[in-house]
């Protein structure tokens, strides 16, 4: 079993960083598969999320976003690959000055060819 533990500060508070969370659990949801459920802390809230072969958690804080996943044995395999995509698309959503809708919204606002 193969482990995972990827931490990301920001300065964007935990209201804003809700906002970020709750669209990473929409992101990984739809394109992975993944089953998610949202906890709403005072100080921090958690994102367990879970899928064949996979299961961890995303915590949230004012300050940071910490995930901690297990990966199965056949997904163990592709950790490298997981972890960078992982970290890319944490890091996309955490770019300063960017708005990121769900994919469906932005399919919805693209202009006719």
């Amino acid at each position: 079993m193969a482990d995972l533990h990827i931490v990301r500060e920001h300065a964007l508070g935990l209201s804003k960083a809700r906002k970020i969370a709750f669209k990473w659990a929409e992101q990984v949801e739809a394109e992975f598969g993944m089953t998610c459920s949202y906890t709403e802390g005072k100080t921090e809230d958690e994102v367990d999320f879970s899928r064949a072969g996979v299961t961890g958690s995303l915590r949230v804080t004012k300050a940071h976003f910490e995930l901690r996943a297990q990966l199965g044995f056949l997904m163990g395999a592709f950790k490298h690959t997981i972890e960078a995509e992982i970290v890319k698309n944490l890091d996309i959503l955490l770019a300063p000055g960017t708005d990121h809708p769900p994919k469906a919204a932005r399919a919805r606002t693209r202009k006719p060819v």
